[in-house]
């Protein structure tokens, strides 16, 4: 196996761009070499050689003598043109953006075979957490029952706070802006799209399913209100924003990003501040933790150098479950269980709901929990309401069966399946 030279052209001196920079120059190992940096703002200060930076794309994608491009920018837009101009000229590449990445992975997939090259993209989900190289490889097989997740930093961070110090949301939104754990324009986050982009590119790995984010069920923690926090302090659960994708038989998964009720049995209960924790369910190996710092400076950068060293050995990924014949695809026409508090009476219609287990009445608040299938909660009016509240609940049954990953099935049942 050859450990090949690496001439790497960069996009984006940020934080994270800077880091790699550093890092390159002081592991010689690595036999990489960075010979460009495209930036957009060529009067701002950087602490490396003037010569190194240019202002112009092309420079790059049209060097010839470049056979890796390194995207670290945030424009979904331009980091497109970017990532399939270097995959038609044939050259490697390295990207962190998971919303260009979701929203565009079909066609990027067709690219990088097309052209024969790799794309490589560890650093767009959980950050330093290898969660895409461990679904492609060690979880390459037909006994993955489950993946579920904390896998934005921010929202956990402000749930954190909304918890353990009774803050209002607004005001552990502002915290974490000031921490930098948000953006000043946060929606990506908030809103749950951050994670949804996520959990399509996880979808892709984990059963070759190949979606569009806006497919997929999601609600944001901008709804949550403080009764929410109460209730679940109550019960002894945490509020935490999960990312969910769970077999429920031979070809259908289900899949959503919810605010959710987990309890202190889960792993996922103890996750606090800006750090991300993902669950994946096996049916021989239960189940697999994954924890660590999902956004920043150092662990972004250790997912990008991951790629990149990768990359001297020519890997990339295979998508042998894409490839396999087994046709998995998102289903809707399964129920879950969710808590809805709301403020006035008739703001949440009832009758979409096929069984209502628990319901309180207050002069300020009122909720109710029940049982609704996800194609109702997604087209319900009410289910986008500012005012209503919908959280799901950790680990219940699905559509009437117990979710694939709590079957326990002998060695023996599976040698003779």
């Amino acid at each position: 196996m050859k450990n090949k030279k690496l001439t790497i052209g960069l996009f984006g001196f940020g934080v994270v761009g800077e880091g790699i920079y550093k890092v390159l120059q002081d592991t010689p190992t690595l036999n990489a070499e960075l010979k460009k940096v495209c930036i957009k703002n060529p009067n701002k200060h950087r602490d490396a050689p003037a010569e190194l930076f240019t202002t112009d794309a092309n420079e790059l994608l049209y060097d010839e003598t470049i056979n890796i491009i390194v995207e670290l920018i945030d424009d979904a837009e331009a980091a497109y043109h970017i990532v399939t101009t270097a995959l038609n000229n044939k050259k490697c590449v390295v990207s962190a953006n998971k919303k260009m990445i979701a929203e565009h992975l079909e066609e990027l997939l067709s690219l990088q075979k097309k052209n024969d090259v790799s794309f490589l993209y560890e650093a767009a989900v959980c950050g330093s957490i290898p969660v895409i190289r461990n679904l492609e490889e060690y979880y390459d097989n037909d006994l993955l029952n489950s993946f579920s997740g904390i896998v934005n930093g921010s929202t956990n961070f402000i749930l954190t706070k909304m918890r353990e110090e009774g803050l209002s949301y607004d005001k552990a939104l502002k915290q974490a802006q000031e921490l930098g754990f948000a953006e000043s324009n946060p929606a990506l986050d908030v809103e749950g799209k951050d994670a949804v982009n996520k959990l399509t590119i996880v979808l892709q790995h984990a059963y070759g399913i190949t979606v569009k984010p806006s497919e997929i069920l999601h609600k944001g923690i901008t709804f949550l209100h403080g009764s929410d926090t109460q209730y679940a302090n109550e019960k002894s659960y945490n509020i935490k924003l999960v990312a969910t994708a769970k077999r429920i038989n031979d070809d259908k998964i289900v899949a959503f990003v919810l605010p959710t009720f987990v309890n202190n049995q889960s792993q996922l209960y103890n996750i606090r501040n800006e750090f991300n924790g993902v669950l994946i369910g096996s049916k021989l190996a239960d189940e697999q933790f994954l924890y660590g710092k999902g956004a920043g400076r150092y662990p972004t950068s250790s997912a990008v150098l991951s790629d990149i060293a990768a990359l001297r050995y020519n890997y990339r990924y295979e998508y042998k479950k894409a490839e396999r014949g087994i046709d998995y695809h998102i289903t809707k026409d399964d129920s879950i269980k969710v808590y809805v508090s709301f403020v006035k009476d008739g703001e949440v219609d009832k009758n979409d709901f096929e069984k209502i287990e628990e319901s309180y009445i207050s002069n300020s608040r009122k909720y109710f929990v029940g049982i609704i299938s996800l194609q109702k909660l997604q087209d319900a009016e009410w289910f986008y309401n500012k005012d209503v509240s919908v959280i799901a609940f950790d680990g219940v049954e699905v559509a009437g069966n117990i979710i694939l990953e709590k079957e326990h099935l002998s060695l023996v049942d599976l040698l003779e399946a």
